[in-house]
């Protein structure tokens, strides 16, 4: 998934005048960048706050879907391993890719792992999936196939996949915060979802929810540095207040009950690490099946991340007078190792967060600035009881809010007079949410697309590889009638 947008920024200050030469100067071009060590340091703490409610919502997404076995994730060891992986990567970046850039699990990404894999095999076989997803992404860099790959994908239903996650993840902050609820089919009717219960919002926790998303729609129109951060904090000790004094049953919250922890300070639990099966699932849904998952996989974060590296580059100034960022392929290539580590702890693949320009509005240009907000990261390794009393209703406001920002972000650059791209695009978008897969929209997207540029005589101007995408998705939708599903 795409990782959260966040609204423009204004212009950063001014460089600073060039700090004085040393090791660490020299390695990361401080002064070259016209930054300094100050500038870089308050950079990094800024994009750590401005991401540090992954620590939640990564948890959260993850903890309450089951796998083909009915387990569910540990809600502890998931922050643990958030935080694990997320410091790792983030430092990876600022040592070897020397952007100001954090990484962090993927929302939408992980809604890929916890709603479409795990229900069809086991969490080890999902992430193994990611994994290998990772290993396609390293791959497609090392053997200079980035540029084709991106190439054969429109930016029309780039934007679209963007967007349809992004809708996604809103219909998913909705249900899980019992906002919408699903109607029982025993009503006999049509309307698949519903208003809370009834058609009415009942309890404080959506109360919670409610106050939450106007809180954190609210900081964010008024551009307030760490939005969805602040909201998420304000409302979790609203919710502890309300717990307190209503004594309401552990299961109105659902599966985290705000109540503040003895100790603060805990031990991580380290015991998601290592617990993946490479190719297990494909045992689970079959090899065409598995393919399609680890594609969409790759389609997600790849595409997200080049999105997100340029647009952080740019406002960094980082680019050059074409418009490329000197270096991008070692910065893909962390972004992969990235998507993989996240398969190997269990936190799902870890991505580029656009939040990183938070860090450069305060003046980072330099991958010394992913050095401290690894770190920071790195810290919260020790804090989970603090992460572990955060219900839905208040991190969930947070996932209609990115749904938001990621359509606004993205629909201005689909060419809806193109029919031709603009509906494929819209089914993109729509059948992502309505078929609560984000496989579908994006294999009905390829899909359209080809038939309608070859039924208005532009067939030639679609890429080979698409109309190969476009016949694996049309063969895997049909196996159920040929008889092939298993």
């Amino acid at each position: 998934m795409p990782s959260v947008a966040q609204p423009t920024l204004e212009s950063p200050e001014p460089p600073a005048p060039n700090a004085p030469g040393g090791v660490i100067d020299r390695y990361f071009k401080i002064s070259a960048r016209g930054s300094s060590l100050p500038r870089e340091i308050r950079g990094g703490v800024a994009t750590f706050f401005t991401m540090a409610y992954i620590l939640v919502l990564n948890p959260i997404i993850l903890s309450n879907a089951v796998d083909i076995d009915k387990h569910a994730l540990s809600f502890p060891q998931l922050v643990t391993a958030t935080a694990l992986t997320a410091g790792l990567t983030t430092l990876l970046m600022g040592v070897i890719g020397n952007v100001p850039i954090g990484l962090a699990a993927g929302l939408g990404i992980n809604t890929i792992v916890a709603l479409q894999l795990a229900p069809k095999m086991t969490w080890p076989d999902a992430m193994g999936m990611v994994m290998l997803a990772g290993f396609c992404i390293m791959l497609l860099v090392a053997t200079g196939l980035r540029e084709r790959v991106m190439n054969a994908v429109p930016l029309g239903l780039r934007k679209a996949i963007a967007i349809g996650i992004g809708l996604f993840i809103a219909l998913v902050g909705c249900v899980d915060s019992g906002f919408v609820t699903r109607v029982p089919d025993a009503a006999h009717t049509t309307v698949p979802l519903g208003l809370g219960i009834g058609g009415h919002l009942h309890g404080w926790p959506v109360l919670v929810f409610v106050l939450g998303l106007l809180l954190t729609m609210v900081l964010v129109v008024r551009k307030v540095p760490g939005a969805i951060l602040i909201s998420i904090a304000a409302m979790t000790v609203v919710a502890v207040v309300i717990q307190k004094l209503a004594g309401l049953p552990a299961d109105a919250w659902g599966l985290t009950v705000p109540k503040w922890p003895g100790n603060p300070v805990a031990k991580p639990d380290f015991g998601l690490i290592g617990h993946v099966s490479l190719f297990g699932g494909f045992h689970q849904v079959g090899a065409l099946t598995g393919i399609l998952f680890v594609f969409t996989l790759v389609m997600s974060a790849f595409f997200d991340a080049m999105g997100t590296i340029l647009g952080v580059a740019d406002e960094a100034h980082l680019l050059d007078k074409n418009g490329d960022l000197p270096g991008i392929n070692r910065v893909l290539m962390v972004d992969g190792i990235a998507t993989a580590a996240g398969g190997a702890t269990s936190s799902s693949a870890n991505t580029c967060f656009v939040e990183s320009t938070a860090g450069v509005g305060e003046g980072a240009r330099t991958g010394f600035a992913s050095l401290v907000t690894g770190a920071l990261f790195l810290v919260a390794l020790l804090l989970t009881p603090l992460a572990t009393m955060v219900p839905a209703q208040a991190a969930t406001p947070a996932l209609v809010t990115v749904g938001f920002l990621i359509l606004a972000n993205s629909i201005r650059d689909i060419d809806w007079a193109d029919y031709t791209i603009a509906i494929p695009a819209f089914l993109t978008m729509v059948l992502m949410p309505f078929t609560y897969s984000i496989t579908n929209g994006i294999g009905m997207g390829f899909i359209t697309f080809c038939v309608l540029r070859l039924a208005v005589g532009r067939g030639r101007s679609v890429p080979v590889a698409l109309y190969v995408v476009a016949a694996v998705f049309a063969f895997y939708y049909l196996m159920p009638a040929l008889g092939l599903a298993k």
